[in-house]
């Protein structure tokens, strides 16, 4: 029934979208997006592509993307023009003065609520144990989340090698002093190795203890719940040492994660192509959290791609994106998509 009902859906958004982008796109010109090569983003690139096709009658091309590239690219050439999830701490001083010179604009600094990065517990974890909230006091229980390899210490799960989080949580492990307090880290050596190790978990009743990220369909699915890591021990400890190399962090001070900035970001060229009304469009577009985990267990489920995703959403929250764009817009939009 699932896959009937997702075929007329797409069957109705298909003829749609054929019979009313001949007369929409006379109001707006050709806009790129980058799509991005993680499924938060390739959802959200689709979801943008309907809205301002349907609602603002652009000619939106979607274009490959990934954080780095894409931003390098949107600096030098001013395209594409939109990177709706971009994960700017990798680039934030060269994105403010790129806004500043008015070549870029960060026009929605939270796309997606409740997103962020650090360490999280299962929920039977702390269903079990109410007074696991903190980092504090999780270190205190080694004994709780036995390492795979050595049942006597606690494991703690980190990013696999290569990837910058791996640098943050080794050093991290040394200024919470955890080897002392009986914990070894766990070697992930994976993106599928960690993802497994939090499902097992989670499926048999375990305890579990890492890092992982969101929006993930994972935190999705498993409900995981994100641990207080207390203060933010600042900039200098952050940018000079824990995010560094062990050999160039000497002496790093235990912090809570650094904050992700997560900004949807334009050309100046979409500014004066999509004018005022697409740009406050983007200025409202904020996913609820648990809206964007759920559309990401739905694309890991159903094995869906962004595209399925999008019309899925549209069609299951119109309460959300109706919130975005004028009530005529919106009207387009489920005219567009054959609500």
């Amino acid at each position: 029934m699932k896959i009937i009902k997702k075929i007329l859906i797409s069957a109705l958004f298909v003829l749609g979208f054929n019979s009313y982008n001949v007369s929409a796109n006379a109001e707006c010109g050709d806009i790129t997006i980058a799509n991005m090569n993680w499924a938060s983003a390739n959802f959200m690139a689709e979801v943008d592509k309907v809205i301002l096709e349907e609602g603002f009658g652009c000619n939106v091309e979607l274009v490959p993307g990934a954080t780095m590239p894409t931003f390098t690219s949107m600096q030098e050439k001013g395209e594409p023009d939109v990177a709706p999830e971009f994960w700017a701490n990798a680039a934030i001083v060269e994105l403010e003065a790129a806004v500043k010179e008015g070549r870029l604009h960060s026009i929605n600094k939270a796309p997606i609520t409740g997103l962020g990065e650090g360490w999280w517990v299962l929920p039977h974890t702390l269903a079990k144990h109410p007074e696991l909230t903190s980092a504090d006091e999780i270190l205190k229980r080694p004994d709780l989340f036995p390492h795979p390899e050595d049942p006597s210490k606690g494991g703690f799960h980190i990013c696999p090698p290569g990837w910058n989080c791996e640098l943050s949580n080794r050093n991290h492990f040394r200024a919470w002093e955890m080897e002392a307090k009986g914990w070894a880290i766990v070697e992930t050596g994976s993106a599928a190795g960690l993802d497994g190790s939090i499902a097992k978990a989670a499926e048999r009743g375990e305890n579990w203890f890492g890092y992982y990220w969101s929006p993930t369909s994972l935190v999705g699915k498993y409900n995981l719940q994100a641990v207080d890591m207390g203060e933010y021990a600042g900039k200098d400890n952050w940018d000079n040492c824990l995010s560094k190399p062990e050999q160039e962090c000497a002496n790093p001070k235990k912090s809570s994660w650094v904050k992700s900035e997560v900004f949807t970001v334009v050309s100046d060229n979409y500014k004066n192509t999509a004018g005022k009304a697409g740009m406050n469009y983007f200025k409202k577009r904020t996913y609820p959290g648990d809206v964007m985990n759920g559309m990401l267990v739905y694309m890991a489920e159903q094995q869906a791609d962004g595209a399925d995703a999008a019309v899925e959403f549209l069609v299951r929250y119109p309460e959300v994106w109706s919130k975005w764009v004028p009530k005529s817009t919106a009207d387009k939009i489920r005219k567009g998509i054959g609500l």
